[in-house]
């Protein structure tokens, strides 16, 4: 049996997209402008620590980060995400998204200005310091996912809420950007200032001992933005789901949304002493209602991220391969962070920000649910035709042809399931559930960027073990690596379909918070719990 909805969910539901949307937006979407920029930077960052920290006297090529080292500087942080994907989702239904949302972004700014000022001027006790505040930049920046995507779905429309989501995650877009551009400006400034040999000339001048400032400068400058908007983050109410639904306090919350919408509504406290749930989280009756659907979250967020994490695998062949990065010994040390730089800003521009922007713009059209399955399809076409005739692409005449599948394979990850996977589970789960299904369903994809990042870097070594990398053993090679990324492709696909479409439907509807649940018989014959499937059952 349906309850009617609560007057201030169904006001927030039916609003015309106002400026306070776009205001919640931007706030929210300043964590993973962050998280963007970090990530972007810290490619750039290693390689140039490579040549400060771990010069050889004598070697032929540039100084880089031990294997160990590297893994561990990168390798942090996305476990410091997993396992702030998990606490915040948690602490953000037993405390309310505003009280943790101040706390997640004030540890980013933190911990990325303390990551700039990593002590000493040894390997050791720089390496050390920097992992150290790595990790807990991402535990801020896992907080970020469940507690941003269930603030801008619960403050949403119906009728847009998937292109707000959307654009709130498209902000890592700009984080890409603004990485490239600053590290593009900062290095030819350090250039133009301190002129140095290429490596080749003298190994020693060709990296400055300004050079250890660059790396501060450009890991710090990321929080700016961030710090600017925490400000506005403790100046937004609570959302009213969460006032209403899990807090019961429907009076507070017609009071917040009446201000926020600037509009009158009417509070209706003894509406929700009824329309309290009962069951727990991974309770028999929560498994029944929505066990597949997060089953369908989490696995396709943990395949994707195995393919989209895999892609460094390739970049530098890529870069190397179109001429936009010539060989390290060339170049001192600032000019090889301003050429990977630019050729991470034009990969960026390219295939990776029109995607994000694609999704805003189509998935309130299309639908989540062909969007991801769209995504998933192209990516696992294009992955084995990158593979089965890998031979041919490693030609020099071919590789061009390479670069443009390999660019339309990440235009379809982000016009596809990278974005869609973050905006289903703010969606589909009852609000006292919602922030933690959320963090879980973020800290899954997050193991699989684990496996994508590091795991595929060992898997790709050569089989000729004259050939591997040094410091690594043997593994299947390139081709039989980009084999196995199209058959997990395909698995997202087919997990895919456990996701319901949550398109133009209210968040009562999707989580059956409307319906009375006493009546667990016939709950499954009401017509809203088949329309919540994507695909039906038998």
């Amino acid at each position: 049996m349906a309850r009617e909805q609560l007057q201030v969910l169904n006001a927030l539901d039916v609003a015309k997209t106002q400026w306070y949307h776009f205001t919640a937006i931007i706030i929210a979407g300043m964590g993973f402008f962050t998280d963007a920029y970090d990530l972007f930077c810290i490619s750039l960052v290693t390689k140039l620590l490579g040549r400060i920290y771990y010069h050889v006297e004598n070697a032929e090529k540039p100084g880089i980060l031990p294997p160990n080292v590297s893994a561990a500087v990168n390798g942090v942080a996305f476990c410091g995400t997993l396992a702030g994907q998990l606490f915040f989702g948690w602490l953000g239904d037993k405390m309310g998204r505003k009280k943790v949302y101040g706390m997640t972004l004030m540890l980013m700014v933190i911990c990325s200005v303390a990551s700039g000022l990593s002590f000493g001027h040894n390997p050791k006790s720089v390496m050390t310091t920097l992992c150290f505040f790595r990790f807990w930049l991402g535990f801020g920046i896992g907080g970020d996912y469940p507690l941003s995507a269930t603030i801008m779905s619960e403050y949403a429309n119906k009728k847009t809420r998937g292109a707000f989501i959307a654009a709130v995650f498209a902000m890592q877009g700009f984080g890409i950007l603004a990485g490239g551009i600053f590290a593009i400006i900062s290095s030819a400034a350090f250039e133009a200032k301190f002129d140095a040999p290429a490596y080749e000339v003298d190994p020693v001048k060709s990296t400055v001992p300004q050079a250890d400032y660059l790396w501060r400068i450009i890991v710090m400058v990321g929080a700016i933005p961030a710090a600017m908007t925490y400000y506005w983050r403790m100046k937004m109410p609570e959302t009213a789901r969460y006032t209403a639904l899990v807090a019961k306090n429907a009076k507070q919350a017609a009071s917040d949304m009446s201000r926020v919408l600037q509009v009158d509504i009417e509070a209706e406290p003894q509406k929700m002493e009824e329309s309290v749930s009962a069951f727990k989280l991974f309770s028999k009756e929560f498994m029944r209602r929505h066990g597949l659907h997060l089953l369908g979250t989490t696995s396709t967020w943990f395949l994707l991220d195995i393919a989209f994490y895999s892609q460094n695998l390739f970049q530098k062949d890529i870069f190397s391969a179109i001429g936009w990065i010539p060989p390290a010994k060339t170049m001192n040390a600032i000019q090889e962070v301003y050429r990977i730089a630019r050729a991470q800003t034009l990969i960026a521009l390219c295939s990776t920000v029109p995607g994000y922007w694609f999704t805003v713009f189509f998935i309130d059209r299309i639908g989540r649910f062909a969007i991801q399955l769209m995504g998933f399809f192209f990516m696992t076409v294009f992955m084995f035709a990158l593979a089965i005739p890998y031979n041919h692409w490693t030609h020099k005449d071919n590789r061009i042809g390479f670069v443009v599948i390999y660019s339309l394979t990440f235009f379809f990850a982000n016009f596809g399931p990278n974005a869609t996977t973050f905006v289903v589970p703010a969606e589909i789960f009852p609000a006292r559930f919602r922030s933690t299904c959320h963090g879980i369903s973020a800290a899954s994809g997050k193991l699989g960027a684990i496996i994508g990042a590091f795991g595929f870097l060992y898997l790709a070594q050569s089989k000729d073990k004259a050939k591997v990398d040094a410091g690594y053993p043997t593994g299947i090679g390139v081709k039989n690596s980009l084999l196995v990324l199209g058959v997990i492709n395909f698995l997202g696909i087919l997990f895919t379909f456990l996701v319901p479409e949550s398109n133009g439907k209210s968040l009562e509807e999707m989580s059956g918070e409307n319906e009375d649940e006493n009546e667990t018989g016939a709950m499954e014959l009401e017509p809203s719990g088949l329309n919540r499937r994507t695909v039906p059952v038998a």
